[in-house]
């Protein structure tokens, strides 16, 4: 196991920035739509292909989706959402 040993008695300080994860954030798009209404917006969402997908699987579904920010995804379901996703997108999540 990697570890980090600090010596010289030293306060530590500052700040780092915490990149957002793909396999965190994933889930978050059909847990807001399913626990808030309205608008909801996450923040520090990566740039990454399976996000767009799954983005655009939700689009598909009647979603309003957007950046506000260069790590910011809005989404809207305040409309009727379709029920049945199609498999071309679904599957670019998992390939087989």
């Amino acid at each position: 196991m990697d570890k980090y040993v600090i010596h010289g008695g030293k306060r530590l300080e500052g700040e780092i920035a915490v990149s957002g994860s793909k396999n965190a954030s994933l889930p978050m798009y059909p847990a807001a739509l399913l626990a808030a209404e309205g608008k909801v917006v996450l923040s520090n969402v990566p740039r990454l292909d399976d996000v767009f997908t799954m983005l655009k699987v939700l689009d598909v579904l009647g979603l309003k989706s957007g950046w506000p920010g260069e790590h910011s995804v809005s989404l809207d379901a305040t409309g009727r959402l379709e029920t049945l996703a199609p498999y071309e997108l679904v599957r670019k999540m998992r390939p087989a």
